[in-house]
């Protein structure tokens, strides 16, 4: 049996993957869907970068969790590759849903085009938050209407200086057993910082023929690739 901490990315939390929680456990394991503070039920709660890193970490030591499988998706990948690092023994396998990962002392938006200025931008104008996106955003991802619409009416604004304050990673990340899975709707190639992790000998990588949010387009799918990837 393994214990899977899942994380999921901006403006969502542990709701978000209601779907693919069901299969995981008939499959035996442990499962600890998380929300990162300040978003979903967690609303209005301060956070920083490092307190998204905390959040993982401390779940992982408050259950006493071993074999962990950390899941991190879109934006937190960030913070669960610096929390993997973290957690020393207890770590089975870290698994990157379509996601950022950290790169020491760089900060998410960083790795942006225009080095995120947009976003940091908007953030301003936003009272210290990422605000919400419209439907409109969703859209050519392999979502329904429905999904969609759930997305959308579950999503919080997200605290903003977790997207601006740099990572610290206390392990490289390509020593730790990985599994990149990338979703092709998004992109058909991971970006330059994943293609160089995925030269590592402790990574690998998986495609799915779906978009950017797998847990709700294809959540069955996704948690079979999880067992697959946890046996690894």
């Amino acid at each position: 049996m393994v214990n899977f901490v899942l994380v999921a990315g901006a403006r969502l939390g542990a709701w978000a993957w209601d779907e693919v929680v069901p299969y995981l456990r008939a499959a035996g394991h442990g499962v600890h869907p998380l929300t990162l503070s300040g978003l979903a039920d967690k609303w209005g709660v301060p956070a920083g970068q490092q307190t998204h890193v905390q959040d993982i970490v401390d779940e992982v030591e408050r259950q006493d969790l071993r074999g962990v499988v950390l899941v991190g998706h879109s934006y937190s990948g960030i913070p669960v590759g610096q929390a993997a690092g973290r957690i020393g023994g207890r770590l089975a396998r870290v698994l990157f849903v379509d996601s950022s990962v950290p790169v020491d002392g760089r900060s998410f938006v960083a790795a942006w085009p225009d080095g995120g200025a947009e976003v940091k931008a908007s953030i301003v104008e936003n009272g210290g938050f990422w605000p919400l996106v419209p439907e409109v955003h969703y859209g050519g991802q392999g979502l329904t209407d429905e999904q969609i619409a759930r997305i959308v009416c579950g999503s919080t604004p997200h605290p903003g200086a977790t997207l601006t304050e740099p990572a610290v990673l206390a392990r490289p990340l390509g020593e730790l057993p990985a599994t990149y899975i990338k979703c092709l709707l998004a992109g058909a190639k991971p970006s330059d910082d994943v293609a160089k992790l995925l030269t590592s000998d402790h990574w690998q990588l998986v495609e799915m023929d779906t978009g950017h949010w797998p847990m709700f387009s294809q959540p069955h799918e996704l948690a079979r690739i999880f067992l697959g990837a946890a046996k690894e």
